[in-house]
């Protein structure tokens, strides 16, 4: 089944559950349509990432070009929080016509299928950025990392590599 929303009253990214144990999600909303799906943080980590560039170089593009200020959206995920399919692949498209970003989110599938599933969300500038906000701070909210290792650090400490596994 693929989900097409050419226009969006909400497009943002949520998790469930504690740091180190969250489930991430992506809702997109139209009037009482609403679909998530759910996938990794790397995944939100990189979406947002790559959206930001896009913006940054549309900035730098077009030194006119301004985003109409639209806050941040912290609010909760909309329930029943029930992902259609888990997100494999990620796709991004700029029409510079219409100023919008198609973003598509497919379901994971083995390297022989093709994806049954899907999300399509087209997005205004403003909307990409309010996303990007969001799950900047989402995934910098999680468990921070080890200064020697990297790997993150639990709430009961983690057994560190490169210090010849002393707790840290």
């Amino acid at each position: 089944m693929s989900f097409v929303f050419d226009d969006v009253d909400r497009f943002i990214s949520g998790t469930v559950g504690a740091p180190g144990e969250r489930a991430f999600f992506i809702q997109a909303r139209y009037r009482s349509r609403l679909v998530t799906v759910a996938l990794e943080k790397a995944q939100v980590a990189a979406l947002a990432q790559r959206l930001e560039q896009v913006i940054n170089g549309l900035k730098k593009a077009d030194f006119s070009f301004r985003i109409e200020n639209q806050s941040r959206d912290d609010g909760p995920l909309d329930t029943p929080i029930e992902p259609e399919f888990e997100v494999g692949a990620i796709s991004m498209a700029w029409d510079e016509v219409d100023s919008t970003m198609t973003v598509e989110l497919f379901e994971i599938t083995s390297d022989e299928e093709e994806a049954e599933n899907s999300l399509q969300v087209r997005l205004g500038i403003a909307l990409c950025d309010a996303f990007v906000k969001r799950s900047k701070a989402l995934v910098n909210s999680g468990r921070l990392p080890c200064p020697l290792c990297a790997i993150p650090i639990d709430p009961h400490g983690h057994l560190c590599p490169r210090a010849n596994g002393y707790r840290r």
